[in-house]
């Protein structure tokens, strides 16, 4: 197997450079799309004088440094924004990875939960790291060893990802039941109507209406969702270096991070596009 020959040989496996130039591709279309979205509801003005935002900075981080993140936050929502198109269109991708590096990083200092933010920087770092990022939209498939750290790097990165967070659902006696996804969906039919910003969720009707009622039946379904999301969390990562099952693994994949997008699409976005697009570097 590729992965276990490239570590053997001290990353001197030749890969194709490609899987990366193209995952490179992916991660600057996802970040594109988050970084345009943040311009929304409210992301413009989220530091504005009397904002929620400002007054929490300033507690933070105190005046002045507040001050410096209010008056650099919007030229940096452009500039990443923009740094992120040419990264995809593969434009200086090494400074245009930097900068779309540092305009997540910002998110750190405002955001409760920054976890997207964290796996963006991971698996960005990993394209830093790589040799060769490919210039325009042109895919060099010439076998070299330029990626392979880089890319043996983002195949463990995405492996600790899944089984750490099948971890933390076998730890949760409510996830493993079932209750917690029933829940969810109940309170959320119960206050869709009420939302604020309503297309954050995209959950079907068909399943709102029948499998949100709390009942016995709708524990023991979403029971069984539980155990295969962490069923498959544990199984996607050797089943994506496999050949023979690398297919099925992609497919079963794209079906549950399009499952849990539903739950929440603009939060869950860039977890699930960049987690997908790591299956580039899964093969050779």
């Amino acid at each position: 197997m590729w992965f276990f020959d490239s570590i053997t040989s001290g990353f001197q496996h030749p890969t194709d450079p490609g899987r990366l130039q193209l995952f490179r591709i992916v991660f600057a279309t996802v970040l594109t799309l988050r970084f345009a979205l943040s311009f929304g509801h409210g992301g413009w003005d989220r530091f504005t004088p009397d904002s929620l935002s400002t007054h929490l900075a300033k507690q933070r981080f105190g005046i002045r440094r507040a001050r410096i993140l209010a008056r650099s936050y919007r030229p940096a929502l452009i500039i990443r924004t923009a740094a992120a198109v040419t990264l995809a269109a593969g434009l200086q991708p090494r400074l245009s990875l930097v900068l779309v590096l540092a305009g997540a990083a910002m998110e750190l200092l405002y955001l409760k939960s920054p976890n997207a933010v964290r796996f963006t920087l991971l698996t960005g770092t990993c394209l830093l790291l790589a040799g060769d990022l490919g210039h325009g939209l042109h895919i060099e498939h010439q076998p070299s060893t330029a990626n392979t750290w880089a890319q043996c790097l983002l195949v463990l990165i995405t492996a600790d990802i899944y089984w750490n967070s099948a971890w933390q659902k076998l730890r949760s006696p409510q996830f493993r039941s079932g209750l917690y996804l029933a829940q969810w969906i109940h309170v959320y039919d119960q206050v869709k109507d009420r939302l604020p910003h309503r297309r954050q969720h995209a959950v079907p009707g068909f399943v709102r209406h029948h499998t949100g009622n709390l009942t016995e039946w709708d524990i023991r379904f979403w029971r069984l969702v539980s155990v295969a999301a962490i069923a498959a969390e544990i199984a996607l990562p050797p089943a994506l270096l496999i050949p023979q099952t690398m297919p099925y693994a992609v497919a079963a994949g794209i079906a549950m991070h399009a499952a849990f997008t539903c739950l929440k699409p603009r939060q869950l976005i860039t977890f699930s596009g960049l987690t997908t697009g790591t299956y580039l570097a899964f093969t050779i």
